[in-house]
């Protein structure tokens, strides 16, 4: 597709600009802007088995370093109350959050009480979601999001899921025993992995609609460039010609009894809890190694450091050891044009009232770009909004500024200690977790 072509060639320049970081000793966040509700993203770093494609902040799980490490997310959520910060929801993304599940209702009973949380989501693996899981979280957690991934074996044990998650039958089961224990189950997938075919795209979404889930986020493959390396030796080279074309497969498939509610995102629930919560939240503080918050137009990027991270909070400081580069008003005016758009809507008169302009005269070449290739369905004074293929250019725009953040991820993990790089093998480290002194 050209324009897929044509858009990545710009976006790939732009994402290594937006995400450009540089080391900061004592990092300061700037004020909350007063009347401003933002979101607080908690990331938990530990996962029971590491994935190959997953380019998230995680290390191999250890109980006491688990269990340490969210008292010391605790208390740097405590510290960011301090700042005078207010949140509407909470986002708990991994990693796997649930993986110790009394230390996650800790954390989140802490957020009730400092914030006023109206909303809470957070991600599980299918190992653990059930009825004991959705018990012990009733009335702290309103949208779950499992990672499944696919329930084509032959994936499942390329991804290194199938031995720990089981068979795709066995997950279908999972997610079919599962609907109802949330207000929204959502359930993440991949596509254009690359021994997909056609017809394993198909079976996926034909057996996601069997399961009952009410939500599901269709994820392109977003490997850095240094899992891009690996897949491609061990697996194949990703083929981004037939993104578009299985991005359709998919919209054929789901529509019906789900709606797109994102780019990427088809819900049952029309204006319900969607997975990027950038869309309704498009300033965000995030606490936990390896967390990102992007506030007043810079993006501030936690140390990755287990040791490091309990070291500065233990010290009542900031984690924060990258800043990004000051945005200016074009680059605030794009990123509005992309989180409103990948929420399917932009609003021309409030984009007008934020920024003092007109987003056809702000942004006339994104515009321009946009109705050349059919992007908008409407397009009148009130509002932009999508047609299939400008749903599916948005997920071009998205894959590519997450991946930019993935190549941040990559540079970080390579500066890790020797012990706390053992913990990203998918191997017992005993050895080097015992040395680990956190």
């Amino acid at each position: 597709m050209f324009a897929e072509r044509a858009l990545t060639a710009v976006m790939r320049p732009l994402s290594r600009r937006y995400t450009a970081h540089g080391p900061v000793d004592d990092a300061q966040l700037p004020a909350p802007t007063p009347g401003k509700t933002y979101l607080l993203y908690a990331h938990v770093p530990f996962c029971e088995r590491l994935c190959t494609y997953c380019s998230f902040n995680r290390f191999l799980f250890n109980e006491d370093i688990a269990t340490r490490y969210f008292a010391d997310l605790r208390e740097e959520m405590r510290i960011a109350a301090g700042l005078g910060y207010r949140f509407g929801s909470l986002y708990v993304g991994g990693g796997t959050p649930t993986i110790l599940v009394d230390e996650l209702c800790k954390t989140i009973d802490l957020a009730r009480e400092l914030f006023h949380i109206r909303e809470v989501s957070a991600e599980t693996s299918p190992n653990q979601i059930g009825p004991e899981l959705a018990a012990r979280l009733e009335g702290r957690v309103d949208r779950m999001s499992v990672g499944v991934q696919s329930f084509s074996d032959v994936l499942l044990r390329q991804m290194d899921r199938h031995e720990k998650y089981g068979s795709g039958r066995e997950l279908f089961e999972i997610i079919s025993n599962s609907r109802g224990l949330f207000h929204s189950l959502n359930v993440d997938m991949i596509f254009n992995f690359p021994s997909q075919t056609e017809q394993m795209l198909r079976h996926d979404a034909r057996l996601l609609k069997e399961t009952g889930c009410n939500q599901t986020t269709f994820y392109p493959l977003m490997a850095s460039p240094e899992q891009a390396r690996a897949l491609s030796q061990q697996i194949g080279r990703v083929d981004m010609t037939r993104e578009k074309e299985f991005y359709d497969i998919i919209d054929d498939e789901l529509t019906g009894p789900f709606e797109a509610s994102s780019a990427w995102t088809f819900s049952k629930e029309k204006g319900g809890m969607i997975d990027e919560y950038i869309v309704d939240y498009p300033e965000y503080l995030g606490i936990g190694s390896g967390a990102q918050s992007f506030l007043d137009g810079r993006l501030y990027t936690n140390t990755f450091s287990l040791t490091d991270y309990a070291e500065r909070v233990h010290a009542g400081k900031l984690t924060v050891t990258q800043v990004g580069h000051q945005y200016s008003q074009r680059d605030m005016m794009r990123y509005r044009f992309v989180t409103d758009l990948f929420g399917l809507r932009l609003d021309k008169r409030r984009f007008l009232a934020d920024f003092g302009t007109p987003v056809e005269r702000g942004l006339w070449g994104e515009v321009s770009f946009m109705r050349a290739v059919g992007g908008f369905d409407r397009d009148d004074d009130e509002c932009f909004t999508l047609t299939r293929t400008g749903r599916y250019l948005l997920v071009v725009m998205m894959r590519e500024m997450l991946t930019g953040s993935n190549r941040l991820r990559d540079e970080a993990r390579a500066a890790l200690p020797a012990a706390e790089r053992a913990l990203l093998l998918d191997e017992p480290a005993a050895a080097a977790i015992a040395d680990l002194a956190i």
